[in-house]
């Protein structure tokens, strides 16, 4: 069943909340960044999953703005989980993507923002509010707004995946069979990259790089950049080819036959 069309008027109004939302997420979270003073603590007590004050705090205040604007919408959020809404429409909201990024130093985490229905993601924003690069798209839009101005968003040209370049967040990818199963596709690429997060798909987007493949993936990690780099004119499945707005194992590719030549060497 295709989804139902959004007149002009919701259009507007949803990409104003999802760019109001960006901005008290960058209010929020640079005060902390690069600060001696950061207070983060640990999720996972049989290894290392880190939760700053900046992640609270942005996260608090988009739901908050939500229930001013958006009251009847959906909310499912990293660190505070889902509110059900009334409207059939949900916000989905990852205060800081890459918190080891964040409390390193490195500007390579963001701030994701998905709209989203039963169907999956509608429009999405990848924020990184220390360059100042916020990239969109849905509804109609696919463009980068950064310090030297706005350009379109547009995936790279078609190559094989022996010119390809390829980003993952973590080397050891998940399992040991996710893992080995990496390997498989960064042994054919021409570089393989690291510690991205989710800056790897707003470069896809941009027409940087040709892959991002990464596994353990939660729905508030992926439905922001799927809807990016969908706008911008690549793909992104699960490594059998199937919806992954839920989350799980991604594949992102910038053109039908290298995301095939990739599922094709993730399969075995």
């Amino acid at each position: 069943m295709p989804r139902p069309a959004f007149d002009d008027a919701l259009t507007a109004e949803l990409w104003r909340t999802a760019h109001a939302l960006a901005d008290v997420a960058r209010q929020a979270t640079l005060p902390h960044f690069r600060s001696a003073a950061l207070s983060l603590s640990n999720k996972d007590a049989a290894g290392f999953d880190p939760v700053t004050i900046a992640d609270h705090a942005a996260e608090d205040a988009m739901r908050a703005l939500l229930g001013d604007l958006r009251p009847d919408d959906g909310i499912l959020g990293e660190e505070r989980g889902h509110l059900p809404g009334r409207s059939g429409l949900t916000w989905v909201i990852d205060p800081i993507d890459g918190t080891r990024g964040f409390m390193s130093g490195t500007p390579t985490w963001g701030v994701l923002i998905a709209l989203s229905d039963d169907m999956g993601p509608i429009l999405g924003i990848i924020d990184q509010p220390y360059i100042g690069e916020r990239f969109c798209g849905g509804l109609g839009q696919a463009h980068v707004d950064g310090p030297q101005g706005r350009a379109p968003l547009a995936v790279r040209p078609a190559r094989g995946l022996s010119d390809a370049v390829l980003f993952t967040t973590f080397p050891e990818i998940g399992s040991p069979a996710e893992h080995a199963a990496f390997q498989r596709v960064a042994a054919r690429a021409r570089l393989t990259r690291y510690g991205m997060d989710c800056y790897a798909y707003a470069l896809l987007a941009a027409g940087q790089i040709d892959l991002v493949i990464e596994a353990g993936l939660q729905a508030y990690d992926v439905q922001a950049p799927i809807a990016v780099i969908e706008a911008a004119g690549g793909i992104v499945t699960d490594w059998q080819g199937g919806p992954v707005h839920h989350g799980g194992q991604v594949i992102a590719a910038a053109n039908p036959d290298l995301h095939a030549a990739a599922l094709a060497l993730l399969s075995g």
